[in-house]
Formats: structure tokens, sequence, C-alpha cells
């Protein structure tokens, strides 16, 4: 069972006390019982404070809370104590070759003796700990523990309504009420001479009111009327410097060395940049008015008709950014009754049914405590519908007893927090952990999916013990399930992935708060109040090089766990030996140079390592020392050439993350058998392609050839064979395509599959449409993103790509096409498509295929008139049908033509403008005509 916040480290202790009974540990049978005592004794325990997790603190007698907090910090010291024996047994190293055999005996005796001084330890260490267990054992009797009773809950898949739920909260937040209009009507009024100003409009209302929605939508709209724009985020504990360089950046003003200059030299910068030019610019969520003095100075009044945009939770603050007589404040209000509903509803039930009668008063008494506020609507509903059916009359009302006297009473950041809380405590156990880690990253952070699953893991969050599964994908899984409770904010890349999340404020001050209270995660942002022993620590603030103190020297670091830094923390390298029990170190974007990195490997217990962007050159071989280590990235660091030999000591490693400029992996990688993620593979060796069969817990990598042979392919398909549970794969090569038929017509993926890409200038090419689509495409029911290279694309091969049940992303190039017909039925699901050919070929889409299309991307030869492709005598030029996609957001169409045919191409080029001007969606498009004849192009 997964560790949690409730249960301390009992989840993670228990399958290690489990381990100590193992014959090879050869502990005495009097140590033994003391283990099995000590087993079921916090067996006990976990189910009990696994109980008291499901109830809200302020519910929970004082004696209870003590005896819990003691039990938890039991937990952590005795898996710290079990840990440190493991690693002192099981050293884990390899002998070195052919080593002298007086050195090897030597090595040998030290190494029994070493171990025998382990055992005698432990077996102290479980004594005098069962002792204290059954001290704090009695006096769970009489604080009533086991009589509190838990809610049951489960986890379940994404919910598929989320896509549509949050274009609903945009929508109302921006579209109802035509609120998007009002503040561009304010940022344009005025008459020609005030347009020439600068404008400033503040945004102001209290937390969960879309504020930050609303002018993102307006941003959207407008920016592209601007000579440049930012969209820049603030939130409490803001640095000055770091905002004028985030401003900086998006506005494509920034250069490495801005990082030496002071806050007066950016602010000098900026001015200089935007000298003549008119900007967008939007500051969101500004709390501290000193904060907007120094910012403002950047931005001067007569600027070509610029405009600045806040946002801000602190009338104060808004009024001060609108002091002038040429600035305006706009206050958000709750949404109103029927918009309140309507968000509410389409949350918990289908569009069709509507709300059922016997829930319509329960459900207004609820709306009425939410006040009109999205966050607060969102988060109750999801609580409703997080097992995806209509909870019972009974749960809502005992929901709307509990939830407090409501937001239209009391907007505060209390009543907030109340509401949110109720979707805290309705998670599972191991989600309440997982939500709490993100404690460790700062307001507005982007925190992508993968980092944070992986941290999970090296922190025991996921249960090891479930054999068949991979732990990644349980923790996605643990991801999607905080998204569908509306917990985090998903963030989607360009191919429509969800890649990423953010908090919202509200929830972050929620899980702040009882991150504190139990001691969960100690965070340092200027300052740092901690009970007790540090845990987990976030470096937010760090104070500058040369101060005489730090923030690490005044405590305590034997039970140091987590450790990640958003600044420069190099004076944290000095100290890295003192932390004994580190299991996570993320050291990302801290610029190390070549600062001695020394006491890092040391850290034995290490699982997870992130050294990416840190101006790393080079990597230790002393890495292989970190034998317990599960994720490594030096991702971003373009100065490591190779990875060290013992890299491939690293048995435990699943996921290994580095540059392409890295391109040679170490002999031996067929070690590595527990690999799940790999950045990259150069091949230039059968060696190589005959190791990766090892790897059969492969689930993603990117691989390259250097060259192609019958042999290569045969070894390569052999390989992926082995590879049953993988999901993505990339595969390129090194200079012109070559065929690889073997790998369509041989390898049988697995149902899994959901991704297979090849660069489109590296990419290998197949004769025909793969063996595993032509015969069965329903069968590759999992298969989102499809990036392929064919001799000939042909209409059945269409058709059989059309029945891709879960195709989302479709990128097809080929050296030869005919007409294509998008046939009605087809690509239900694809949001994204790509067609790149130079040979002339028709391509018309009929009214129904490619419903949920957004971006189309056609690079292709001019084609024939639709009459003579018919065999008629001439007609309309390159009518393709794309007005019939009724989702279409995006449009990006070159046509390859000769000389010759310069002027049918500019005639075609002007027909499918006049098309696209004509769709409904009012896409964003670019048409362009490219002379294949030489190396020119040319946009219209």
């Amino acid at each position: 069972m997964a560790m949690s916040m409730a249960t301390g480290a009992l989840g993670s202790l228990l399958p290690k006390l489990v381990e100590l009974l193992k014959e090879e540990y050869k502990l005495k049978e009097s140590v033994k019982e003391g283990v099995r005592s000590l087993e079921e004794e916090m067996k006990s325990m976990q189910s009990a404070l696994r109980k008291v997790g499901e109830v809200p603190r302020d519910q929970l007698d004082e004696q209870v809370k003590i005896w819990a907090a003691e039990v938890r910090e039991l937990s952590f010291k005795m898996e710290d104590i079990v840990d440190k024996f493991l690693v002192r047994v099981d050293d884990g190293f390899e002998p070195a070759a052919n080593p002298k055999k007086l050195k090897r005996l030597t090595k040998k005796m030290v190494g029994l003796f070493t171990k025998g001084k382990a055992r005698h330890e432990i077996a102290d260490a479980i004594k005098s700990i069962n002792k204290k267990v059954q001290e704090v054992a009695d006096r769970r009797a009489r604080y009533n523990v086991d009589n509190i009773v838990p809610r049951p809950s489960a986890v379940t898949p994404i919910d598929p309504r989320l896509g549509a739920l949050y274009k609903e909260v945009t929508d109302l937040v921006g579209i109802t009420g035509t609120r998007d209009q009002e503040i561009m009507k304010l940022l344009s009024e005025g008459d020609d001479t005030s347009k020439k100003k600068l404008k400033i409009i503040s945004v102001v209302g209290f937390g969960g009111l879309g504020k930050t929605t609303l002018v993102k939508m307006v941003y959207d709209k407008i920016k592209g009327d601007f000579d440049c724009a930012a969209f820049v985020p603030v939130g409490r504990n803001a640095d000055v410097k770091k905002i004028i360089m985030d401003i900086l950046l998006d506005l494509g003003l920034y250069e490495s060395q801005l990082a030496m200059l002071d806050e007066r030299q950016l602010i000098n910068k900026l001015q200089k940049g935007l000298e003549k030019k008119r900007y967008l610019i939007v500051i969101d969520d500004l709390w501290d008015e000193n904060l907007w003095k120094i910012i403002s100075w950047a931005f001067s009044n007569g600027n070509n008709g610029s405009r600045l945009i806040t946002t801000t939770r602190i009338v104060r603050v808004a009024k001060l950014c609108c002091s002038s007589i040429n600035e305006s404040i706009y206050q958000m209000e709750p949404l109103s009754d029927d918009d309140s509903k309507r968000l509410f509803y389409n949350r918990i039930f289908s569009h069709e049914s509507g709300c059922p009668h016997e829930f319509e008063q329960v459900s207004r008494d609820i709306l009425k405590k939410c006040g009109g506020v999205p966050l607060a609507i969102i988060t109750i509903a999801s609580v409703l519908a997080s097992d995806q059916k209509v909870n019972s009359h009974d749960e809502w009302k005992a929901l709307l007893e509990a939830i407090g006297h409501g937001l239209t009473k009391d907007p505060s950041m209390e009543e907030m927090l109340r509401i949110l809380s109720f979707s805290y405590y309705d998670l599972p156990c191991h989600l309440k952990t997982c939500l709490l880690y993100l404690s460790m990253f700062p307001e507005d952070s982007k925190i992508l999916k993968d980092q944070l699953v992986w941290m999970w893991i090296a922190e025991c969050f996921i249960p090891c013990e479930i054999a068949q599964s991979s732990l990644f994908q349980i923790g996605e899984n643990y991801f999607n399930e905080l998204v569908n409770r509306s917990l985090l904010q998903p963030l989607y890349d360009d191919f429509g992935t969800l890649h990423a999340c953010r908090v919202h404020d509200s929830v972050l001050d929620l899980i702040c708060l009882l991150s504190r209270e139990e001691n969960f995660v100690s965070v340092f942002n200027g300052s740092m109040s901690s009970q007790g022993n540090v845990r987990r620590l976030s470096l937010q603030k760090i104070i500058k090089e040369g101060y005489h103190t730090t923030p690490l020297e005044s405590m305590s670091m034997l039970q140091v766990r987590s450790i990640a830094t958003f600044e420069p923390a190099i004076s944290l390298l000095s100290r890295l030996s003192s932390f004994v029990v580190l299991r996570v170190l993320n050291l990302s974007t801290c610029a190390l140079g070549d600062h001695n990195l020394r006491g890092l490997w040391s850290l034995v217990h290490l699982r997870y390592l992130d050294l990416s962007h840190t101006g790393l050159c080079e990597l230790s071989e002393e890495v292989g020392k970190l034998r317990f280590l599960e994720v490594l990235d030096v991702s971003g660091n373009h100065g490591i050439e190779k990875l060290p030999s013992s890299v491939t000591k690293l048995r435990r490693l699943m996921c290994l993350l580095y540059e392409q400029s890295c391109n040679r992996l170490p002999g031996g990688i067929g070690n590595m058998t527990a690999m799940e993620e790999l950045s990259y593979i150069h091949v230039d060796s059968l060696r190589i392609v005959k190791e990766m069969g090892n790897m059969k817990r492969l689930r993603k990598f990117e691989i390259e050839f250097e060259h192609m042979s019958l042999e290569l392919q045969e070894a390569f398909v052999k390989s992926l064979g082995e590879m049953s549970n993988v999901q993505s794969i990339t595969i390129s090569m090194d200079g012109r395509c070559k065929i690889m038929d073997l790998l369509g017509e041989k390898w049988v993926p697995p149902q899994g599959l959901q991704a297979l890409k090849s660069n489109w200038n590296k990419a290998c090419r197949f004769s025909r449409l793969p063996a595993w689509i032509r015969e069965n495409p329903l069968q590759m029911s999992q298969l989102s993103w499809l990036q392929i290279d064919l001799k000939e694309v042909q209409q059945g091969d269409l058709g059989l790509l059309g029945r891709l049940p879960a195709l989302h992303t479709l990128d097809l190039e080929s050296l030869r096409q005919g007409p294509l017909l998008f046939e009605a039925d087809g690509f239900r699901c694809v949001t994204i498509f790509s067609l790149w050919s130079n040979s002339p070929g028709l391509v018309v889409i009929q009214p129904g295929a490619l419903p949920k299309a957004e971006q189309v991307t056609l690079y292709t030869g001019l084609p024939v008139a639709k009459e003579e492709a018919a065999g008629g005598n001439g007609g309309e030029l390159f009518d393709t049908g794309i007005v019939n996609l009724p989702s279409l957001q995006w449009v990006d169409v070159v046509f390859c033509t000769s000389l010759l045919q310069r002027q049918e191409a500019k005639k075609a080029s002007s027909a499918l403008k006049t098309t696209l001007r004509a769709h409904p969606n009012n896409p964003f498009y670019r048409v362009s005509v490219e002379d294949i004849s030489s190396d020119d192009g040319w946009w219209e």
C-alpha cells in the first residue's frame, strides 16, 4: 500500500520488513520474531492511521492528532534504519575485472565484517523500536482511534468530459455577459489622441472568479494587433528581477547575460526594447503595491497605443495600477444563477438528461453557497461526480450541510478553503499524499506530468507490490484522477496531449496549509518555519551568495527525503553529503557549471536525480555509485557528449533522459533491464540493437540508425518483439530515407501501442501501409499518434487509416499520391492532420469527415481540377472541401509547383484563401507557393 501523509512511511516500510525476513539476510531467529511482531503492529497502526486521514483535522481530537504524528515519526525513523541496513548488506557492486587475489580477499573480509556489524545494529534497532511502538500502541486504545469511520473511494480513469468542461468554464467566464467584449472596449475607448498613449486596465476580484481565464482569452484574441506581447504570472512573494526577466523572455528580448544585471539595469533594458513599439503586456495575479511601483517604471505613456492589463485580488493594488485618467478598473462579478446552474449540471449530468427533478432543490441550495464562483462550483461538482455516477440524494444533502455559510455571504479565502477541503477529504489516502506533494512547487509553476509522476515513484507514493503494472502507468492514473477532480488544471501541448498541470492559487493555499500542519513539506521562500525534522525541502527563494548564513545551516538534515530548487542554490552543494537518506534531488536549471559535485555521489539512497539545464559538461563516472537510482535526467546539457560507462551499473534505472548530442551509449545497455523510458538511442552497431532486446520493460524511446541493412532490420524487429509494454517509438535515419518493410510486415505491435513517429527529415519509409494496420485497424485500439512515410498513398490506405479508433494526430508523407477522398465516416477522432507529398493529387474532404480536425497542413503538388481527374474537360481548381471541417482552427497549405505552373498555383492559392475566409470559424490560415525547380519559395 502506498505511503501517504496520513500513514507516514508505513506503506513503504512494511514491504521492507517482509524483505528483512528473507534467509539471505541471515538474521537471528529472535530478531526475525521481533520483525514479525513489528510488522503486525505496524499493519494495525496503518489501518488506524488511514481512518484518521479520512477525517478533517478540525474534527479530530487533539490527542488523536498527537498519536498519529508520533506514529508517523516512528515510521520514518524505522524506514531510515531498515534502508541503511539493506544498502550496507546488499552493496550491489560487480567485482572489478581480474583483480589481484589479495585485494579481492581483503575486500571480501571487510565486507563480511561490515555486514555482521550491520546485522547487530538492525537487531538492536528492532528491539528498541518495538518497545517504542508498544508504548504508542497502548495509547491508541485510550484515544479511541479505531472507532473513526472513513468513507470509501476509488481511482478511476480520466473523465472524458473534462475537455468540454474546461471549455465551458472559459465560455462562461469570458463570453456570457460579453465580459471579454467589455474589457476590449475599455482597452480601445477614447479619442485618437488617447489611443496613442499607454492604456492600463486592472481586473480585480477574489480568488476563483476566473480573472486569469478572462484576461488570457482577451490576450489571445488581440495580441496579433500589437508589435509584441507578453503574459507573465506574478503571485505572492514575487521577485522584481524575475518578473522583468520573464517579460523580456516573452517579448523575445531575453539574452543569457541578462541574469548578471540588477533590477535597475533590467528595467532600462526593457524600456529600450519597448521604444517605438506598440505592445500588449499582461501582469497576472499582482499582490504587492511596492512591486507594481517598481515594475511600472519600465512602461512610459508615449508608446504608440500600447496596452497593459493587470489582474489582482486586492482593490488598493488595482487602484494604484489605474491611478491616472486614462486607466480603468474592471470589477469581476460572480456568475449569474443560470450560468452557475449550467456549469454545475454539465459537470455532473449528461447534456441530454439535465438535472433530475429530485436534485433540483438541493442543487440550488449548494449553488447558493458557492456564490457564483466558478472554482467553487467546479470543485463541489467534481466531488459529486468523482466516480462518474450520480451520488445519492442523501450524499448531496450531507455535503450541503457541511459546506458552511457560503461565498455569497462571506467571499473570503477561508470559505473558499472550506469548500476546497471537501474535495481533498473525498480523496483516497494515496491521492491525498500525491496532491500534498505539489506544495513542493512554487505558485504558478508549470508542473510536467512525467517529472511529477517519477518523483512520486521515488518517494514510494505508488505501491510497488502491484506486480503486473508499470509504476509509471499507475502514477499516470493518479495524475488523471487529480485532474478529474478539478484539483489540478490540465495543460495540453500543441498536439492535444496532456503533458503538464498548474495548481490554482486557492488549491495551492489549501495543500500548503495542510502540508505545514503535517510537516509534510518545508518551503523556504525567504523565511521558513518547520515543526520538527525537515523531510521535504522546497527552496523557492535563496539568500544571495556572499551572505554568511544560508537557510540550511539551522536545519536537521537526517530525515530529508526530497529537495527541489527553483532558484540557483549553489550553497546547497557543499551540504549534499549531509542528506544521508535523500531520495529525490531536483537541481534543474540550477547553474552548476564546474562546481564540485563530490558530495552528490555519496547519496546512495537517491532514487531521482534531475540535473537538467544545469550547464554540466560532463557526467562523472561516480554516478555508478548511485545504485538505487531510478530516474536520471541530464537533458538540456549540450556539453555532455557521452555518458560514462558506469551508467550501465544502474540496474534499477527506469528513466534516462539526455540530449541527442550525447549520441553514444556505452556498451552493456542490455544490463539495464528495468528501463522504461530512454531519450535517444543512436545505433552504429548491431550489438546495440541486440542488447535492446533485454530492455523488455521499455515503454518509450527514440532511435536513430546510422545505416541500415537487412541484418540490422531483422535484429531490430526481434528486439522490438521482446518489448510487450512499448507505447511510443520514434524512428529516424541518419541521412536519406531507408525502406523498413520488415518493421511493417514482421513486427506484431502490442495492443497498447500509442504512438509511432518518424522525423520528417530523417524518416524511415514503408513500401506500403504496415500489415498490422492493413489486416485489422480496429485492433490498434490505443494508437493515437501516427507519423508515417509511405512510397505511395492510395485511397485504400486512407480508408484503413480512417478506421483507427483512437487516432488524433496523423502525419502522412509520401513520394506519390493519387486522388484522395476523405469519406464521411472516417477519422472520427483526428484533431491534427498533415499530408506531405511533392506529387500532384486531388484532395477532397466530404461533409462529415474529420469532424474534430482543428489543425490541417497540406504540402502538395498542384492538383488537377476535379473534372479533369474524373475525365472531364476542366473546372474549378482545387476545391478541397476544407470548408466542411466544422472544428477547423488553423490551416497551412503549400503548393509545390514549377515555374511553368506558377500562374495556376497562384489561382489555386487565391481560390483556397477565398474558401477559408468564408469558413464560419474564421481560422488562422497561411497559404504559400513553393517553386520546386529551385530552392526559392515565397509567401503570398
